[in-house]
């Protein structure tokens, strides 16, 4: 199981890299794995501001549809548009080509509140 030390993660299987005031998110090693073939991902949030644990989009795999709660409250700012010709990017590379959105960030502080990759390994039991 891939989970890179240098990113935040949240109980919802979201992970975090934060460069300044922006944070990039998307799902973990774990949750694609879980879900299986992604088939779409969407998200129709972007220009929108959202608190903390709303819903930011769906991701949609071969026999569910999951809910996408944003880790960190702030304005999402760009939606990873080669998710919607190539959805299959969150199996293939999750922490990569397979981000989902931008947001910036409106209270930093809300770091904290974040996993570190042994918390979330102990959450997973990895």
């Amino acid at each position: 199981m891939n989970i890179p030390s240098n990113l935040k993660y949240t109980k919802d299987h979201e992970w975090v890299k934060i460069e300044g005031d922006v944070a990039t998110v998307g799902i973990t090693d774990f949750a694609q794995s879980e879900l299986g073939d992604i088939v779409y991902v969407e998200v129709e949030t972007v220009d929108e501001t959202l608190d903390a644990d709303e819903i930011f989009g769906t991701v949609e795999a071969v026999k569910t549809v999951s809910d996408l709660f944003l880790p960190l409250s702030g304005e999402i700012i760009e939606f990873n548009e080669a998710l919607e010709d190539e959805p299959e990017k969150v199996n293939s590379d999750p922490y990569g080509e397979g981000w989902m959105i931008k947001v910036k960030c409106s209270d930093l502080s809300q770091v904290e509140g974040l996993m570190s990759a042994d918390a979330y390994k102990e959450l997973i039991g990895a």
